[in-house]
């Protein structure tokens, strides 16, 4: 931790001599959380105390440097067992001298998030480094993003920067096609990205095309060898599209993505979403996902189905689920709403209120309660427990 600040330091230094004064830009926030969880088991806390500094220089028209680093210390229950959250006849399969391997750490964390060189060339811009990657136009969901996996409670959240060459190259006003290269071990382990983003009328639209190697694991089988669960890479190659715009006084969007694997089935994503804001200010969302390397039987939801949507191989364990979101500023300073995660294919629900409040211009407050209504085993059933979050954010 301390050599990684210290870099920090060294590459505010590096920078500052390079970029006039008006041109260093030093920002960031302090983010304190407390999240709470009751399941049979009890109930218990984690608290939370994130610090991000960013640094940002425009050293040139052509040149712009940008970097955050995040430090994230953790307090209370640090070691959770994702069997706690399973069905009795899931997590009874597993014998008891084995199930501490199913325990996901909270540890201490400083990291480079993101890191990374734009240059702005005549006809394309090139990004190296650690930088964002955010693909589609799905709010919950993104059926054409490999890289990212949204919380679907808190969906806006910031994700996590990868390590990427990226170049962007204007083809006319409304299109840009872009190439990425994700490098890791060798070319057939890396991701490869040719996208192509366009306009006509009111709808903007792109065109995406993935290879990356993924891995899924087997949950039930331990690999003494790594001390890990038997790791199970292959190729997968994804083609899809999104599209987003307004119709009739809407907002809608649409992505769609087909996937092909080189062991596992294929399988594809689709999600369709539209949004309102009414005259009083009251603000509505809808969105339908549909994943078919989900399942549309509860009664078939497997460990590794379950292990698997934890730790983000997949993004869902049901087949088709919805979304809702309505939210209502009752003041200048405070927000209230809801949203609703529905599985249309077993019939669970999580009912989540939620408020924002701004205490100022730098320093926002915000809450939510996780009521899972469904019984148990299935996709919001009773076993996950029912949970609040309360977050402060204090820019600076």
């Amino acid at each position: 931790m301390k050599s990684c600040w210290m870099a920090v330091v060294l590459l505010g230094l590096a920078v500052s001599a390079t970029a006039a004064p008006e041109e260093l830009q030093i920002f960031g926030y302090f983010e304190p959380q407390y999240l709470g969880t009751h399941i049979s088991a009890g109930y218990y806390q984690l608290f939370t105390n994130k610090l991000r500094v960013d640094v940002k220089s425009v050293l040139s028209d052509k040149i712009t440097f940008a970097a955050n680093i995040n430090t994230i210390t953790y307090h209370g229950k640090k070691e959770w067992n994702i069997l706690d959250f399973l069905a009795p006849d899931i997590r009874d399969t597993i014998p008891v001298t084995l199930r501490p391997l199913y325990t996901l750490p909270f540890e201490n964390q400083t990291l480079l998030d993101n890191a990374y060189v734009r240059l702005s060339l005549m006809g394309f811009d090139l990004t190296v480094g650690k930088q964002q990657i955010s693909l589609g136009t799905g709010y919950v969901w993104n059926p054409t993003d490999v890289f990212n996996v949204k919380d679907v409670l808190d969906p806006t959240y910031e994700q996590p920067g990868h390590n990427a060459v990226r170049l962007d190259i204007p083809v006319d006003g409304r299109h840009t096609a872009t190439l990425l290269y994700a490098p890791e071990a060798s070319w057939g382990e890396s991701g490869k990205l040719l996208q192509l983003k366009g306009g006509a009328g009111r709808f903007d639209y792109s065109l995406t095309l993935i290879e990356t190697r993924w891995t899924f694991h087997d949950y039930s089988r331990f690999d003494a060898g790594s001390l890990n669960f038997a790791a199970l890479p292959e190729r997968r190659r994804l083609w899809g599209g999104s599209a987003v715009g307004e119709l009739l006084g809407m907002g809608v969007w649409a992505e769609l993505a087909f996937n092909t694997m080189e062991r596992s089935k294929d399988f594809y994503e689709l999600v369709l979403g539209s949004d309102y804001t009414f005259d009083f200010q009251t603000y509505f969302m809808v969105e339908y996902y549909r994943n078919t390397l989900g399942k549309s039987d509860y009664r078939t939801y497997g460990l590794n189905d379950w292990m698997r949507f934890f730790t983000s191989e997949q993004k869902s364990v049901t087949r088709d689920q919805f979304y809702s979101l309505v939210q209502h500023p009752v003041t200048d300073l405070l927000v209230l709403g809801f949203q609703c995660l529905l599985s249309l294919s077993d019939g669970s629900c999580s009912f989540v209120p939620l408020a924002r409040y701004s205490l100022s211009d730098d320093t926002e407050l915000f809450a939510y309660l996780n009521l899972n209504i469904g019984s148990e085993g299935k996709t919001y059933g009773c076993s996950l427990g029912r949970a609040g979050l309360l977050r402060l954010r204090v820019y600076f």
